[in-house]
């Protein structure tokens, strides 16, 4: 019996010695697959760069306005792809500090959708347009081709400041010779059922239809973008 014992141990160390591995432990039955290696995403980059309208809160995961632009971009076969770079609450010169951050990504294009908290708090509107310069402005000279979006105040804000404010995004996009959309919310803002009870975001229906306003303006730069992204025949 002793030799049997001395046997056995003699086995089990020479076992746990050996340069053979341990499988690790699994929860079911059938050995799972090996993971398949994820393939580089060579696929172009578009931001959507602004505050909580580009964001989406009150609405489900998924539901935001980057979120259905990519469908469409996805629908129509287009090699790009949405980042929401979205922070609910910022203003133009929060913006501003976080432009680094989007510059890194290297995007191709950039959705800039800044102003509505500017606006709301009637904070003054030389700022917001120096802010919203050094943005776009540093966008370009990283490469990236850059759609300014407008926005608009309630009528309560006064008809001085609200022209003044609106105008912003209007001489901007001329001066700086940008791509324009003259209104995120087209077809939105003061719809009921496509607003939030707060009045200020969209619902998802509402998001839905921001992506349509933002494609709209965006789809003759990507078609343009993803041709030249073609190898041409030799």
């Amino acid at each position: 019996m002793h030799i049997i014992l001395v046997t056995l141990l003699a086995l089990v160390l020479s076992a746990c010695s050996s340069n053979t591995p341990v499988p690790a432990e699994r929860t079911s039955g059938a050995e799972a697959p090996p993971p398949a290696p994820a393939g580089p995403d060579d696929r172009g980059i578009i931001v959507a760069f602004g505050d909580s309208l580009t964001a989406g809160p009150g609405v489900a995961r998924g539901k935001a306005y980057p979120d259905y632009l990519q469908q469409e971009i996805d629908r129509r076969g287009l090699p790009f792809r949405v980042i929401n770079e979205g922070v609910s609450g910022d203003t133009t010169d929060m913006g501003l500090a976080r432009v680094a951050s989007v510059i890194a990504r290297s995007p191709d294009f950039v959705v800039v959708e800044f102003g509505g908290n500017d606006g709301l708090r009637a904070l003054p509107v030389d700022l917001m347009r120096e802010n919203l310069r050094q943005i776009v402005r540093q966008l370009q000279e990283s490469g990236a081709v850059v759609v300014l979006a407008g926005m608009k105040l309630p009528p309560n804000y006064g008809p001085v400041y609200t022209a003044a404010f609106e105008n912003v995004f209007v001489q901007l996009a001329q001066e700086m010779d940008i791509t324009f959309l003259p209104f995120l919310l087209e077809g939105v803002g003061g719809r009921a059922e496509m607003m939030q009870d707060d009045g200020t975001h969209p619902t998802a229906e509402g998001n839905q239809r921001v992506a349509e306003n933002v494609f709209a303006v965006i789809e003759p730069l990507l078609g343009k973008a993803a041709a030249a992204r073609i190898p041409k025949e030799p």
